[in-house]
């Protein structure tokens, strides 16, 4: 799989296996214009390779360096960028904002962002699965909860996380004298496509670059191409019988594009009874040929 296709939390894994050195800089709060929101990761090895982003780019050069720094002295930094509305356009920002940005080392003697915890948030993005890390980041401890043992964690945590899953949003508690850093771990969001057709060529480029995982079911495998579709999972059963593998749930959009009954039909039942968030369908418009018939009008319609 190539890279651009895996987590940051993957990527982290395969990066630590190589033997680099690590440290993950964070996004664990915003104000006002931040074009990255909380939950943005960059990751820096030693030699100064990254990847992801926490800024688009603005104070990246910064964080980069600090982020050497982490790895070399094994600390970590809380840092805090704000710019002025005056300021905003030479830095890159479209207006005024700021934000604080957490950049922590990974390494063997880390209890924070270990490699086990890491290793076990790539499963799980691999799996499709989703989770809620919880950072103490006044005592540089962390939790990996699933969804239904976030009972094992205080009211507060417990609010949050369920909330932070449903939102796909981190959120920060400062509380006791401690910062605890919430952020979700959910799975890309899914597209199914039923009907490898040349609306589908187009929509996937839209799709992807929105960060959906895309499907495309189309049991007519001269449409379904890896040469019309190339990098795209395809799928060649009968579409209902697609979704009955696939199984759409709350972060599932399906969308219908084959303008055949017999393929989008039993897709839009299975879907219509599924969770998905969308369901579209691509609808026949009038025929723009047809002759009108009504009696004293001529011409077409």
């Amino acid at each position: 799989m190539r890279e651009a296709d895996l987590s940051l939390f993957e990527i982290a894994v395969n990066w630590l296996q190589q033997g680099s050195a690590l440290a993950v800089a964070t996004v664990i709060k915003t104000w006002g214009s931040s074009p990255c929101p909380a939950g943005s990761m960059l990751l820096v090895d030693s030699k100064g390779n990254f990847q992801g982003s926490v800024s688009g780019g603005c104070v990246e050069s910064a964080v980069i360096a600090t982020a050497l720094d982490c790895i070399a002295e094994n600390k970590t930094e809380r840092l805090r960028f704000a710019v002025s509305n005056d300021r905003a356009w030479e830095v890159g920002l479209a207006c005024g904002g700021e934000m604080d940005i957490w950049v922590e080392p990974v390494g063997a003697e880390s209890v924070g962002l270990s490699p086990a915890l890491l290793q076990q948030a790539a499963a799980a993005c691999h799996a499709q699965q989703s989770r809620v890390l919880v950072r103490n980041l006044s005592t540089h401890t962390a939790t990996l909860y699933q969804p239904d043992s976030l009972d094992a964690a205080d009211a507060d945590i417990q609010a949050a996380g369920a909330h932070s899953l449903a939102t796909d949003n981190c959120q920060l508690l400062e509380r006791q004298r401690q910062m605890v850093f919430i952020q979700p771990v959910n799975p890309a969001l899914r597209m199914l496509i039923i009907g490898a057709v040349h609306i589908a060529q187009k929509l996937i480029t839209i799709a992807s670059t929105c960060g959906y995982h895309l499907v495309i079911i189309d049991p007519r495998q001269s449409f379904a191409s890896e040469e019309r579709f190339p990098d795209v999972l395809l799928h060649t059963d009968w579409p209902d019988k697609a979704l009955e593998t696939l199984k759409p749930d709350h972060r599932t959009a399906v969308i219908t594009l084959t303008h055949d009954p017999k393929l989008d039909e039993p897709a839009l039942a299975m879907a219509l009874h599924s969770s998905a968030f969308y369901i579209g369908a691509l609808g026949k418009p009038e025929d723009p040929c047809r002759q009108d018939t009504t009696p004293g009008r001529a011409g077409g319609k």
